[in-house]
């Protein structure tokens, strides 16, 4: 667990987005000094949009070897992650664990790292969690601070209020204010069974993408875990969806896990807007080709669809690897930091 005054890392294995958005970054950083009395660092590629994957790959190997650095942020996701695996030195991570946080692309790195048996947590990105406009979602802040400080048993609940739409970021006043939310639409269950195990999945479509490199980290024993799954801002359609988890569930992937936790798919974008109606035939649509699959593929685990686990805000953080218990009974879901 962090306390505060300790430095932590801030790099951007993806994009360097901060070069070009600056607003919300350095308004994450200072909430991370002012909020959260941490120290943060700064590396050659942080605010580099331009940078290679071994140039990215060298900053995550420099946060890792300095002993000061207690724990590692990602400014934000991207799209090209995937490359920067190939450069990575598991010794340099394995001499130093720390807790890594990041989601959306940087569920490449949180798997590499999972598979070296490291800490991570999906979710607390600088520019988005920390860099909301107005003030941080309290859920998200309540969940970041629970990973971060307090460690133990972590209560996940529906969010009262939430939303998918975006703030521009070139629109500086959009710093100033929170967006406004929509009401709580809950979670939906299936099954009866209480379940344990550890949670592993990520941003479905950068799931997708590693197996098609070949660079899926699961070991391919039974598993016997929980997988989590959301998709991001490109907004893939139901009929994606389902042909991403019918491919997984011809791997013979989709029946190692005792349930499947699916995050509440974000419906609009800055690029792609859509009325209500068609955001609710959006989400409505993806949530029954996750249905068709697990019917096909998995018919007796247990799924919890809706949660705000994903690129949608709030963000509840989850632990890479960690333990969960879900109890569809009491419809509870208790993650372990």
């Amino acid at each position: 667990m962090l306390k505060p005054g300790d430095r932590v890392a801030v790099v951007s294995p993806s994009g360097g987005l901060p070069e070009i958005f600056p607003g919300p970054y350095e308004l994450g950083l200072r909430r991370m000094r002012e909020d959260f009395g941490l120290e943060p660092v700064e590396y050659p590629t942080t605010r580099k949009l331009a940078s290679t994957p071994a140039e990215r790959a060298a900053d995550l190997h420099a946060a890792w070897s300095d002993p000061s650095i207690r724990a590692v942020f990602a400014s934000i996701g991207g799209d090209d992650q995937l490359t920067v695996l190939k450069h990575l030195d598991p010794a340099v991570f394995r001499a130093d664990p720390k807790p890594f946080f990041g989601y959306s692309d940087n569920t490449n790195l949180l798997n590499f790292l999972y598979s070296l048996g490291l800490p991570g947590c999906y979710g607390g990105s600088v520019m988005v969690q920390f860099g909301r406009g107005g003030a941080m979602h309290p859920d998200t802040e309540r969940s970041l601070r629970a990973a971060m400080f307090t460690g133990g048993e972590f209560e996940l609940t529906p969010a009262e209020a939430w939303t998918d739409r975006d703030h521009d970021w070139n629109v500086p006043a959009n710093l100033e204010v929170e967006p406004p939310l929509l009401p709580g639409t809950g979670w939906t269950w299936n099954g009866s069974k209480t379940v344990s195990g550890r949670l592993w999945g990520g941003c479905i479509e950068i799931l997708d993408w590693q197996l098609a490199a070949n660079r899926w980290m699961l070991p391919t024993e039974s598993y016997g875990g929980v997988l989590f799954g959301e998709t991001s801002e490109e907004m893939p359609s139901a009929d994606t969806i389902y042909r991403i988890l019918r491919n997984f569930g011809e791997r013979g992937l989709l029946q190692r896990f005792d349930a499947v936790l699916w995050g509440r798919p974000k419906s609009r974008s800055l690029f792609t807007e859509l009325t209500d109606e068609q955001s609710v035939a959006y989400v409505t649509d993806q949530y029954l080709a996750v249905d068709r699959a697990l019917t096909e593929y998995h018919p007796d685990a247990v799924v919890v669809k809706g949660l705000d686990i994903g690129h949608t805000d709030p963000m509840l953080v989850l632990p890479y690897g960690g333990p969960v218990q879900i109890d569809p009974v009491a419809q509870r879901i208790t993650v372990t930091y």
